[in-house]
């Protein structure tokens, strides 16, 4: 099982050099991944009156395929958009930019996708928010096609393509992951996922294993291997969740994922030394990095 670390971009100060050594860290700490997730448009609450999201006018978020492009340069860790709201852009622009991570990084790249449920900076950005489920379905398959032909025809409700390519295209295939767990994303992660961005698991279990079994009937309909479907979940690394960290990835462990990020945010960190060394703290509990990669849990 890989170790990542989620890339608490909200909480540090938006300077190269913060970036640069929270990275630096996270190799040197052992962990085998980075994960960045993405929002382009802020909502301002004054002005949509009741707003309840996640995020807002003032959260900061990097840009994150030119991230991506940046860390590329920086690390030889795998890199994981986790995740991108693929909707509310154009599919051959992201095929595009995924291409150009996947060269930088050798192929340590994982596009991980889902269909968003910011209503509010998905119309700014002039996509239909009721349209975002099948748009998306259309735009991994479009990708893929991009990557994969040097000419494509590709013609559908959302797309009307005609003898264009990529080039060059990627060295290898591009893993779609798609993230969510609503039923219909879940179905979407069966039928068209490479793997699934999972949130972080529920004390009752019953409750993933019932999200991961729609997901394996959605791929057996559709005549794939729901074993071929991975799974990334998430742990929270809080200080009041430290004591339970170790157990925490032993239950992510018994689900057979193949990989965990560890979240350091919203726990009062505002520095980057201060997310690196909660980080030094995970690491030291899961016992990363000692001698080789090989050392983490299996």
């Amino acid at each position: 099982m890989k170790v990542g670390a989620i890339l608490p971009q909200m909480e540090m100060a938006p300077d190269v050099g913060a970036l640069k050594a929270w990275v630096e860290a996270v190799e040197d700490l052992g962990f085998d991944h980075i994960v960045l997730y993405d929002h382009v448009l802020g909502v301002d609450p004054v002005v949509h009156e009741g707003w309840s999201g996640f995020y807002d006018i003032d959260t900061r978020f990097h840009e994150i395929f030119v991230t991506l492009g940046y860390l590329a340069a920086i690390t030889s860790l795998e890199l994981a958009a986790g995740i991108l709201v693929l909707p509310q852009r154009q599919a051959g622009v992201v095929a595009k930019q995924a291409t150009e991570v996947s060269i930088l990084t050798g192929g340590k790249f994982r596009l991980g996708v889902a269909a968003g449920w910011n209503a509010v900076e998905m119309e700014a950005l002039g996509m239909p928010f009721s349209q975002r489920g099948s748009r998306m379905d259309d735009q991994i398959e479009l990708m893929r096609e991009l990557w994969s032909q040097r000419t494509v025809q590709f013609h559908s409700r959302y797309h009307d393509v005609e003898g264009v390519g990529l080039s060059p295209l990627p060295a290898e295939t591009i893993p779609v992951w798609i993230g969510g767990i609503a039923p219909p994303a879940l179905r979407r992660v069966g039928r068209l996922g490479d793997g699934w961005f999972a949130p972080y698991l529920p004390d009752d279990e019953s409750s993933f294993d019932q999200l991961r079994s729609i997901i394996d009937a959605a791929a057996v309909s559709a005549g794939r291997d729901p074993a071929s479907v991975d799974t990334e979940g998430r742990v929270n690394a809080t200080k009041n969740d430290l004591g339970d960290l170790a157990a925490t990835i032993e239950r992510w462990q018994t689900r057979n994922v193949s990989h965990v990020s560890v979240a350091t945010m919203k726990d009062g960190l505002h520095t980057v030394d201060q997310h690196i060394d909660r980080l030094r703290t995970v690491a030291d509990i899961l016992q990363l990095g000692r001698g080789s990669h090989d050392a983490h849990p299996q």
